[in-house]
């Protein structure tokens, strides 16, 4: 799948392969077949050496393997790339206007009416709705204008000889070599972003292989140039993670005074009769469940989201992420924007301090994950944990002032 790696975890390894990035590999070889390297990138040849059992293993020939890795050398631009990840670095405000933002909202429905006909048997055959599609291909490539030109053999190679996200890369790679070997995509057409996700809608290897569908007929999947084949793959991905026909993603609601901030989940009827009304003065729906998000804390928007929020988080993982996905399918379809004021000019952790909460909820036996200094589901559910136990409001927002409280033994 796309990446997730939003969420990946500390880089191993680095020096021994980024300490010499220069030259490239060379083609000859020793008695065993093995590719000879040169000093300069000796780290990076070591690794390959090391592949290749692998990639037989799999069926893949010598020939492929040689083809894919003719000239390739590590690309030292992406270690700093896996470090700047605006989903969980920028304040959510800021990366839903930046969503939504540039004209992408009109391109997209200038984009839906050229591609109206496909986008309405799609949504009939898979369920999923057009305007979550086209959420997730503005999101991914702003529809098609920017689909990522590295070589994908080459990022992914990069990340798994650094064994970022432990074998992950690793096994993308080794995908990517059996679409090639298969003939399912061309050596040249592996085209990508620096963490080797592809075509309009940035598929990883191993997505393409599960999901890409050849919805034109001509007996290729084609993600990098057609449309069609991109809008009716993505489709495809979404629903064989479950999605649920006929349940939004979510909604902005407003809550009533006094609301009873232990109530987290439930039916919709249930929290029609808790006094929650949809933002926008439509009903909430008549059937169905879903979950409240403070995405901002309790003074800022709320959401009431269902579990097809969980589904486009399949795509990846982050909160900010899914949420601008529905957000911008809903601005394409003329719907409202977010009505509720974002407290921009409240006190935020930074990473060190969010860190730190981490590690303290952890000791109280709230969190059981790394202290990694990202905001996610798991941390906001220990921070409402906390915060129950507490008699704070239950928005599961982690607050400077939080910290201070649990720095202070309160």
């Amino acid at each position: 799948m796309r990446l997730t790696v939003i969420a990946a975890s500390a880089l191993l390894s680095l020096t021994p392969v980024f300490a010499q990035v220069t030259g490239s590999i060379s083609v000859s070889r020793n008695p065993n077949g093995v590719q000879a390297a040169t000093p300069a990138s000796a780290g990076f040849e070591i690794f390959l050496q090391r592949l290749w059992p692998q990639v037989q293993a799999r069926g893949i020939s010598r020939q492929t393997f040689d083809l894919a890795f003719r000239g390739v050398t590590p690309d030292p631009s992406i270690v700093a790339l896996t470090k700047k990840q605006s989903e969980f670095s920028t304040p959510i405000w800021n990366y839903l206007t930046n969503a939504v933002g540039g004209g992408r909202v009109a391109r997209g429905q200038a984009v839906a009416a050229e591609n109206a006909a496909v986008l309405a048997q799609v949504e009939a055959r898979y369920g999923v709705p057009k305007e979550v599609v086209l959420g997730v291909w503005g999101m991914e490539t702003n529809y098609g204008s920017f689909k990522g030109n590295k070589d994908v053999i080459r990022s992914l190679a990069t990340l798994a000889s650094i064994r970022y996200r432990g074998d992950f890369f690793r096994d993308e790679l080794l995908v990517a070599l059996e679409l090639i070997e298969k003939g399912y995509a061309g050596r040249d057409e592996l085209r990508g972003s620096w963490a080797g996700a592809m075509g309009h809608t940035q598929f990883m290897p191993s997505s393409y292989l599960k999901y890409a569908v050849d919805w034109t007929g001509n007996g290729h999947a084609d993600i990098w140039t057609s449309s069609s084949d991109a809008i009716a793959s993505t489709a495809n991905y979404l629903k064989s993670f479950g999605w649920v026909p006929g349940l939004p993603w979510g909604m902005e609601v407003a809550l009533p005074e006094r609301f009873d901030h232990r109530l987290d989940k439930g039916s919709f009827a249930s929290f029609r009769s808790a006094g929650v009304t949809r933002a926008d003065g439509r009903p909430l729906p008549s059937s169905g469940e879903g979950r409240l998000f403070y995405p901002a804390g309790h003074t800022g928007p709320v959401l009431l989201l269902t579990a097809n929020f969980d589904v486009i988080k399949k795509y990846n993982s982050s909160d900010a992420y899914a949420l601008a996905v529905g957000h911008l399918g809903d601005r394409i379809m003329g719907r409202s924007a977010i009505q509720a004021d974002w407290p921009v000019k409240a006190a935020r952790l930074d990473m060190a301090g969010t860190k730190d909460l981490q590690r303290r909820l952890k000791s109280l036996g709230l969190y059981d994950h790394d202290a990694d200094g990202r905001i996610g589901t798991g941390t906001r559910e220990a921070v409402r944990r906390y915060q129950i136990s507490v008699g704070e409001v239950a928005d599961g927002y982690p607050t400077p002032a939080l910290l201070s409280r649990m720095r202070g033994g309160r």
